[in-house]
């Protein structure tokens, strides 16, 4: 029967390692990283023109993996595509620590949104990823907020900031430009580009808010849990709690938190 054990074999590589969860090896999804999302919870139809959200490296990665954890948002009225915000370990810059803010166009258009050249350095010359040297345990808040810096006719402008809540050195990211005239859709998420048994990587998410042309600050204390599927590719030992204040992802770690979950912060 060695031509049965070696289609199991060929079998289990292709869609995974039979029927239990998947905690151990490299994410099988198509970027090579297991993902997770907090969803906010926010209310029907408000035109947004700013959001924030505060982070906080809890436990740093040790393992010369890429790990982003970022604020993402999509462009509306009309579609402008996406963009994400956020902190990097990226042994691609000094102490492979690093900022990105980037962008995409619509699918109907392809391609990545353009914008004004970062004013920090970056050694690999990405014109997204910037070098920036964050801290562990260091909380930091991330802005994306539409700004009146010139832009091609038709675009809007919207800047990416990241203030040190210690120093309370703010520092200007990046500019791009979307045909979006507002956002919608916020989320922040961790991506894992390491082995699913990699020692456990925490962030917490805290002060999530939004700016509305009607409701003014909209504070948001709900979000809704998503992990990436095991038919995806995403390891099934990520887990998202409340703990001091805010939300914490954690990879490498028991999932007692189910996707769908609605985790408020009180």
């Amino acid at each position: 029967m060695a031509w049965w054990k070696a289609f199991v074999s060929w079998a289990r590589r292709l869609f995974g390692a039979g029927h239990g969860p998947r905690v151990s090896g490299d994410p099988q999804s198509s970027n090579g990283a297991s993902s997770m999302h907090l969803w906010w919870e926010l209310p029907d139809g408000e035109r947004l023109t700013s959001v924030r959200a505060t982070i906080e490296i809890l436990e740093p990665p040790v393992v010369d993996r890429l790990y982003f954890w970022a604020l993402q948002v999509a462009f509306a009225k009309p579609d402008g595509g996406a963009a994400h915000l956020g902190l990097q370990h990226n042994r691609r810059h000094p102490g492979a620590r690093a900022a990105n803010f980037g962008g995409y166009s619509p699918q109907s258009e392809g391609g990545l949104l353009d914008g004004i050249e970062s004013p920090l350095p970056s050694t690999p010359n990405d014109p997204n990823t910037r070098d920036f040297d964050w801290e562990p345990k260091r909380r930091y808040r991330l802005s994306i907020e539409r700004v009146s810096d010139a832009a091609p006719a038709g675009f809007h402008a919207w800047r990416g900031a990241i203030e040190d809540l210690e120093t309370r050195r703010f520092t200007v990211v990046r500019v791009l430009f979307s045909r979006g005239e507002y956002l919608r859709g916020p989320v922040v998420w961790t991506e894992a580009f390491a082995r699913c048994e990699h020692p456990p990587v925490a962030v917490r998410w805290s002060d999530l808010e939004a700016v509305g042309e009607r409701k003014g600050v909209i504070p948001v204390s709900a979000a809704s849990v998503n992990y990436q599927r095991r038919d995806a590719g995403g390891c099934d030992n990520t887990n998202t709690t409340i703990d001091g204040g805010g939300w914490v992802q954690r990879t490498a770690t028991p999932r007692t938190v189910p996707s769908g979950t609605h985790l408020t912060v009180t």
